[in-house]
């Protein structure tokens, strides 16, 4: 066997090896990461197979094609009628791209295409957990826009574009600021220089109180246990929030994040003043949310892009929609 095919094998048996154990759960795999290579490693086949095997193929099949006809004219030289045979099968056998060129650069565009579109247009995500009801449930599949906030390099995340600033009420999925290497997705409550204040469980930004307006109770079915619905508006966006009153308005166990000086914590709640190039978040169901009261403000350096639409939910779908 020549060595880059098992070179290519190996590559491969490693390759599988990676997601059987991620799969597993024995290791925390990088996804992003392992895109970026697959692009470039199937990249650099392709261009190979494009500048030099399958020239090299082609070569080799015109040659047995002379080869076959050479033969034929000088046996009807002799007065001998060659046998019938099918050059064109031993020419199509010739250009057949041998298997490690098929997983390698036949997988390239396929894979380029999912790398542009998730790195630069949209990627999907899957809602692990509660903190957003009832604007999103756990299983919502949703669409990630990667281009408002500005194109940003894949892995390192260092922007390519400008585009603009998360506004106040946007559903924003941001990395984790403890753990950068976790996607998180909260609401864009503070910008930089605000002062958020959460207060007896309600709202206010630079001093004015938000406008909540109450709405009927939500029944959380994975809970078993109503909450209370508010109708908030913030920044021109409307959604619902839900608290629950038998928790109280006091933050638990706030982490040592940087920037905590800015944050004054007391019985009834938390305000704080947003440092600039940061972001203060909320999950929308406000009793079940670890968020910037909890673990600190959002780097505009970790922003992953803006949470636009539902495109799937397999328990229930009319949950396919805009996200509000």
């Amino acid at each position: 066997m020549k060595p880059i095919a098992v070179f290519t094998g190996l590559l491969l048996a490693a390759t599988a090896a990676y997601l059987a154990l991620w799969l597993s759960g024995q290791i925390k795999g990088n996804f992003p990461l392992l895109l970026l290579l697959a692009t470039v490693v199937t990249g650099l086949y392709w261009l190979a197979e494009k500048l030099y095997f399958l020239p090299r193929r082609r070569k080799q099949a015109q040659e047995l094609v002379e080869q076959w006809q050479a033969r034929r004219h000088a046996l009807e030289a002799q007065g001998i009628t060659p046998e019938e045979g099918d050059i064109n099968q031993v020419a199509t056998r010739a250009m057949r791209q041998p298997w490690w060129l098929d997983w390698t650069a036949g997988l390239f565009p396929v894979i380029a295409v999912v790398f542009v579109l998730r790195s630069f247009a949209y990627e999907p995500f899957r809602i692990p957990s509660g903190s957003m009801i009832p604007t999103l449930l756990v299983g919502d599949l949703i669409l990630v826009d990667k281009f408002t906030y500005g194109l940003r390099m894949p892995v390192w995340n260092t922007k390519l574009t400008e585009g603009r600033a998360p506004e106040r009420g946007e559903v924003m999925v941001f990395r984790y600021p403890p753990n950068p290497r976790m996607d998180y997705i909260k609401r864009v409550i503070g910008l930089p220089g605000d002062v958020v204040s959460y207060q007896n469980k309600r709202l206010s930004i630079n001093g004015q109180a938000i406008s909540t307006v109450p709405q009927p109770d939500y029944f959380d079915q994975d809970s078993m246990r109503h909450a209370k619905r508010w109708e908030e508006t913030l920044g021109g966006r409307s959604y619902d929030v839900l608290t629950i009153p038998q928790m109280p308005a006091m933050v638990m166990a706030a982490d040592n994040f940087p920037y905590r000086d800015h944050c004054e914590y007391s019985i009834e709640g938390v305000t704080c003043r947003v440092p600039e190039g940061h972001y203060f978040v909320m999950g929308d169901n406000r009793d079940n949310s670890l968020d910037s009261r909890v673990w600190g403000f959002v780097p505009e350096a970790n922003v992953v892009g803006r949470a636009v639409v539902v495109w799937m939910n397999f328990s229930d779908l009319s949950r396919i929609g805009k996200i509000r």
